[in-house]
């Protein structure tokens, strides 16, 4: 009752960030699924293919960290608008992988430095601008939540939006195969990139910071800014004021934050980047044939992002403060993830097996995920969320590169050696107890809640 009162337009803000997201992770995934196509067309390793999507996470990892800080610099607006516009032409450009790797190839070898295939410069140049592009998602997002949702509320809606990437992961299966096969893989970058530019339209029409948002109730205006420790907060820390990176280095919270980004993130990218490649590893299944499997997988993972943004709300309703409750959430998160120590042991019986059980792990991350981007807002002012957030995700994208060059190097080990799935074996050894770790690590940093005065 009390959401009809206060009226509703911060969902409307939250269905953009959703739809974001979704752009976001539908760019960001074309490369895996066509990576069969493209390894065959330009004969590459899995350590090429590793190198290529280390790239795209080294430069949104880096990029992370200043793009958190142009946000807080530019405001959510203008910096969303930016990040998309960005991130859009690194989808598209792909498309020229090719010609940009020549360009770059001649370059390079006139300067005199060795060069490696131009296929590979091509891409990886692509997937760098990508990657620059993209860091700016999540800091923008967190920090549209912050501004337009209560703590209460922050971590549902950070789930909800959040399970945008879970539909990109689905929607990309079921249609960048088909415009390959249909039209050629340089038309899949193509369509796929310019979707980005007709989010943006409804962006600039539609948002606006709070205190300027017409469309806005005064009611809602005042549900959103109910908080009275945040206010105190944000009064204490001095409106505007720039924060500089090593004060927030200074906290644990910042700490806390950054190690279980870095131990969990890496996670996401494996799935994300690797288990195309897995399913025709190990059940020769590719192409058109992947969309069935992969789609019910990324299925999965929405009830995690949604359930896991709405679970700590039964912590919060019994008298935990909100990051409390959220802690206990995410030590039971924790443990979901154990079931991928099965996928292997079980995969004999059928391809589904591990499927079914990625699944129910990538589901605990996006529930995982949901709740450890809400303890910054929890934690901080909401002028330094933005910053917080990016020092975080560089971290993650950093995790990423490790897990996504070990990956590369473990599976073309094992292939040498005719058992690849023994890679993939370790892979998911490392995968499911990330979690645990980072809790057990987060839970010392940060050990009761304390809210941060800048």
């Amino acid at each position: 009752m009390e959401i009809k009162k206060v009226g509703n337009y911060r969902w409307t803000i939250c269905a953009l960030l959703f739809f974001a997201t979704t752009v976001n992770y539908l760019d960001r995934q074309v490369l895996s699924l066509l990576k069969p196509t493209l390894e065959e067309q330009f004969h590459w390793t899995n350590s090429d293919y590793a190198d290529i999507a280390a790239m795209f996470q080294f430069v949104y990892a880096i990029s992370m960290l200043f793009a958190g800080r142009i946000i807080d610099k530019l405001g959510t607006k203008k910096g969303y608008a930016l990040a998309i516009i960005l991130w859009s032409v690194g989808a598209i450009i792909h498309a020229l992988a090719i010609p940009i790797g020549e360009k770059i190839s001649f370059l390079l070898g006139w300067i005199g430095i060795a060069t490696v295939p131009v296929s590979i410069l091509g891409f990886m140049f692509s997937r760098a601008v990508l990657g620059l592009g993209e860091s700016g998602n999540f800091p923008a997002a967190i920090k549209a939540t912050a501004e337009y949702f209560p703590k209460k509320e922050r971590s549902f809606a950070t789930g909800i939006f959040n399970s945008g990437s879970n539909v990109g992961a689905i929607l990309a299966p079921l249609s960048v195969p088909w415009i390959a096969l249909h039209w050629g893989w340089e038309s899949a970058f193509l369509i796929i990139g310019a979707i980005g530019f007709i989010w943006l339209a409804f962006w600039l029409i539609c948002y606006e910071r709070p205190d300027q948002q017409k469309r806005l109730s005064k009611e809602e205006f005042d549900y959103i800014n109910s908080d009275q420790e945040d206010h105190k907060a944000e009064v204490a820390a001095g409106g505007t004021e720039k924060v500089s990176w090593v004060r927030l280095l200074g906290y644990r919270q910042t700490w806390a934050f950054t190690f279980g980004k870095f131990m969990t993130d890496g996670v996401w990218w494996f799935f994300l980047f690797w288990l195309p490649a897995f399913l025709k590893d190990q059940y020769h299944i590719q192409g058109l044939a992947t969309q069935i499997p992969l789609a019910v997988l990324y299925s999965m993972t929405m009830f995690g992002s949604i359930g896991g943004g709405y679970f700590p709300a039964y912590f919060i309703k019994k008298g935990y403060t909100p990051y409390d409750g959220r802690m206990r959430a995410m030590l039971l998160i924790a443990f979901i993830p154990l079931v991928v120590l099965l996928a292997q042991p079980l995969g004999h019986t059928s391809y589904w097996m591990p499927v079914i059980l990625i699944g129910i792990g990538a589901s605990a991350h996006q529930a995982w995920s949901a709740n450890i981007f809400t303890t910054v807002s929890d934690m901080f002012p909401k002028k330094t969320v933005g910053s917080v957030i990016g020092i975080g995700g560089m971290a993650g994208g950093l995790g990423g590169v490790l897990i996504t060059k070990l990956g590369g190097a473990l599976f073309d080990y094992y292939k040498a050696l005719g058992h690849i799935e023994t890679g993939y074996t370790i892979m998911f050894a490392i995968c499911a107890t990330a979690y645990l770790i980072a809790w057990v690590v987060m839970k010392a940093l940060v050990p009761k809640y304390k809210l941060i005065e800048i």
